[in-house]
């Protein structure tokens, strides 16, 4: 039977039999770099941005696939065209870029062992955002910390990724479709579970937690390039969760869902409990960025 494929270690196969072994490190240790990127009409977007801070993340932990940047950009290209006659017209893939350092050297020697590199498309879950458009995404602190620079650079993309797990458990029993804003040891604002947050405040602009205590988010990357061009000021200091209570706006940003608004944190209401002007703004610049309606998309592939 016909299905997408997926490239693993070298070969094309059928993206039903893509798997990492029980004794890849990946599985173990967690020790797995990864990138979630898009495409917008079937073209992946910001390709070299991921394959910068794909590239930058493997450097951090030493492990090096063989692949230079040509290679990469062939083989993620090729996937998407490979698997384009399987979207329906107007939908668009995730693609999932993820290296491991391979076997875990307790199963096997070690000279017999080669970094695991896989690359892999599946349908966006439009679902899980397309009424936070709209709606609004709700927020919650817990007591779940975000893992410290101490342990690894917080520029690092990687999939280890218990914290998040644990906090949005934590958010959904306080306040059910809910997600979890992460505080850093110091209890300033982190992250939201695969986000990044920004705050709008009347007379300051969007502003971010700093960019060395964050991941270097894409799409966050892309939101400021938005708001200079719309001529909202951007700024980075450290976020109080009072910061965010009092906000004007929240925003997020991620790579599938783009820019989602923020209406409710710890129950309490923000921006009035409904999307506020500047997030609007910045949504509609972002699908003139992308080159199509991107709420109009998520609402009609929610129901596939």
């Amino acid at each position: 039977m016909l299905e997408p494929q997926a490239y693993l270690n070298g070969d094309w196969i059928p993206g039903s039999s893509a798997a990492v072994s029980v004794t890849d490190a990946g599985f173990i240790l967690g020790v797995t770099i990864a990138e979630q990127l898009r495409t917008f009409s079937g073209k992946i977007f910001r390709l070299e941005d991921h394959l910068d801070r794909l590239e930058h993340s493997l450097r951090v932990i030493g492990v090096d696939p063989g692949l230079n940047r040509r290679q990469w950009t062939a083989i993620a290209c090729e996937l998407v065209e490979r698997n384009s006659k399987f979207l329906t017209p107007g939908d668009d893939w995730g693609l999932s870029i993820f290296v491991t350092p391979g076997i875990y050297h307790i199963y096997g020697p070690a000279e017999h062992s080669r970094p695991t590199v896989g690359l892999h498309t599946y349908p966006l879950p439009f679902y899980l955002w397309a009424d936070k458009y709209r709606g609004g995404q709700a927020l919650v602190t817990t007591p779940i910390r975000q893992v410290a620079g101490e342990c690894w650079p917080p520029d690092v993309k990687c999939r280890s990724r218990m914290h998040y797990y644990l906090a949005d458990r934590l958010a959904i029993e306080k306040d059910p479709g809910s997600r979890a804003v992460l505080l850093d040891g110091e209890g300033y604002v982190s992250e939201t579970s695969t986000a990044n947050v920004l705050i709008y405040r009347n007379g300051h602009g969007l502003i971010s937690p700093p960019l060395e205590k964050i991941l270097h988010g894409i799409s966050l990357a892309v939101t400021f390039e938005i708001a200079g061009s719309l001529g909202i000021p951007c700024q980075k200091r450290d976020l109080t969760v009072e910061d965010l209570a009092t906000a004007d706006e929240i925003i997020l940003t991620s790579t599938p869902m783009c820019l989602l608004p923020v209406t409710r944190l710890n129950g309490r209401p923000i921006s009035g409990g409904r999307p506020g002007e500047i997030s609007q703004k910045l949504l509609t610049a972002w699908g003139k960025t992308a080159g199509l309606d991107i709420v109009g998309q998520a609402e009609r592939f929610a129901r596939r």
